[in-house]
């Protein structure tokens, strides 16, 4: 399938109206918005300029979802870590949990994310202004930014709590500062639920140059995300069933081989990818277009002694996989075979995202490879993860085994093959506490590098009990359910950006 194009042009026209330097974001220039709004084509222009603000980094750093949100959610996490290779202090202050307000990795996706809130904000105020063109599209496309907004702000508020909430182009009160308060989490919540309701309006599917926008299909499960994180278990469970019924409309299920998710460009944007991240062939290394570097910072080469920058902090994590679980050799290596020999690595290696593994970094670096945040597998877990929390002691009943089971029945290769020989890997039986961290193992195995691990543990309460296991990151404390509000924004409103406890 053909991937959503986003233009390097774009980000340059956009730039006229909407500059970032911490969230006082002044239009600059001898364009208006006004006058830039008066067509489709502007319309498109202004939100494809928020997409952009996921897979983009104008100043020349690694993009939101290109690696920086991954040293927040995975890094900051349990099963990964900083290796060698990873020269920054701040991100190995991150690995290690000894983070402050500070910490330049922080402030980056603190800063990312209002960009493209902001850039959500001035679309969704000035598209109504235009009076021609197609009358079909104008909705769709406030939607599909207000989908983004509201992905922006789910993260923010899970990784901060109380944040600013910021509906329209901030505005700056001395032409450098925006003085905008932390708003109570329950209203930032109440403004991602109204966005993404609007945003279940948006079509199911997309065909040609547009494939890889926001669907319907990503509103509801995103929203299915957002319930479950409120432990409102019916409506998450509600809303992830609304998908699973009717996947044939959205085209959704999940592919048979685990190993088609992730480093096949060829196969991106296919079923069981309800919104995932474009990045384009030849975006990594240029300033400005950094591109998936997740792939490369893993994994060096079959022969490179050096330990890359991002690791597994602990071969517990790989052993946690039955060797009969295709997802391990999907997701890590511990061993390569060479004509010389085979080479065991010291620790495994992360290679989910990997397109060769026979070549060096540099020759994959431009590899056009897409990152998943919302898969069918999720919302299938979603659902699980919420009936059973509805549950009784004795524990939930066939549909949240149902939809557990699926996931852990392609993970043996039964989808592909159900012929093969193999112990079913169905489970059965449990009650409502064995479900729960039968839950918590499958998302552990199935989401590795996917930005869902922080968020996880933060969710279940037992950030502390699962990080503390490493001994790298023995400091981890009640203070780390949260991230630090960056110094350089509270420098500019210390009152009203207070700061979180701990730091």
């Amino acid at each position: 399938m053909k991937k959503l194009n986003i233009y390097v042009f774009v980000l340059t026209l956009f730039a006229v109206f909407s500059s970032c330097n911490k969230l006082d974001l002044e239009p600059s220039g001898s364009i208006t918005k006004k006058q830039f709004f008066s067509a489709d084509e502007d319309a498109v222009a202004a939100v494809t300029a928020i997409y952009s603000t996921l897979s983009y980094e104008p100043d020349g750093e690694q993009s939101l979802y290109g690696r920086n949100l991954y040293f927040l959610t995975d890094m900051g996490s349990d099963y990964a870590a900083a290796g060698a290779s990873a020269s920054n202090f701040n991100v190995r202050a991150i690995s290690a949990l000894t983070y402050d307000a500070k910490n330049d990795r922080v402030a980056l996706v603190w800063k990312q994310l209002y960009r493209g809130i902001n850039r959500a904000n001035i679309a969704i105020d000035n598209i109504p202004r235009i009076t021609s063109g197609s009358p079909e599209l104008k909705p769709r496309l406030i939607n599909e930014a207000k989908f983004l907004r509201a992905l922006l702000y789910f993260n923010a508020v899970q990784l901060w709590g109380a944040v600013p909430l910021v509906l329209h182009e901030a505005e700056s009160l001395d032409n450098s500062v925006l003085r905008t308060e932390r708003t109570e989490t329950e209203k930032v919540y109440a403004q991602i639920i109204a966005d993404l309701t609007d945003a279940e309006a948006l079509p199911p599917n997309y065909t040609g140059s547009d494939v890889g926008r926001a669907t319907g299909g990503a509103a509801k499960a995103l929203l299915a995300k957002v319930y479950l994180v409120r432990k409102e278990w019916k409506k998450a469970s509600d809303k992830a069933e609304e998908i699973i019924a009717n996947k044939a409309a959205y085209g959704y299920d999940l592919e048979e081989n685990f190993g088609d998710l992730f480093n096949k460009p060829e196969k991106k944007n296919g079923k069981e990818h309800i919104f995932s991240v474009q990045f384009e062939n030849g975006q990594s290394g240029a300033t400005g277009t950094t591109g998936n570097l997740l792939q490369v910072v893993s994994y060096f080469g079959p022969t490179t002694a050096v330990e890359p920058a991002d690791i597994i902090s602990d071969d517990r994590f790989y052993n946690v996989y039955d060797p009969a679980d295709l997802r391990r050799s999907v997701t890590y290596i511990k061993q390569f075979p060479l004509p010389t020999g085979v080479i065991t690595f010291p620790r495994a290696l992360f290679i989910k995202y990997v397109t060769n593994l026979l070549v060096p970094y540099t020759s994959r670096a431009a590899d056009a490879i897409n990152f998943p945040v919302i898969r069918y597998a999720d919302v299938l877990l979603v659902k699980a993860e919420a009936l059973n929390e509805q549950a009784g002691d004795a524990g939930p009943g066939a549909e949240a085994y149902d939809a557990l089971n699926q996931v852990r029945r392609r993970a043996y290769g039964l989808l592909a093959d159900p012929s093969l020989p193999i112990p079913s890997p169905e489970l059965s039986g449990l009650n409502r506490t064995l479900f729960r961290e039968a839950i918590q193992n499958e998302r552990l195995k199935e989401f590795v590098q996917e930005g869902q691990r922080w968020f996880d543990l933060v969710r279940w309460g037992i950030l502390v009990e699962a990080v503390s296991v490493v001994p790298e990151k023995a400091t981890v404390s009640e203070r780390n359910y949260l991230y630090p509000v960056p110094q350089d924004q509270r420098d500019l409103n210390p009152d009203g950006l207070w700061q979180n406890d701990g730091y």
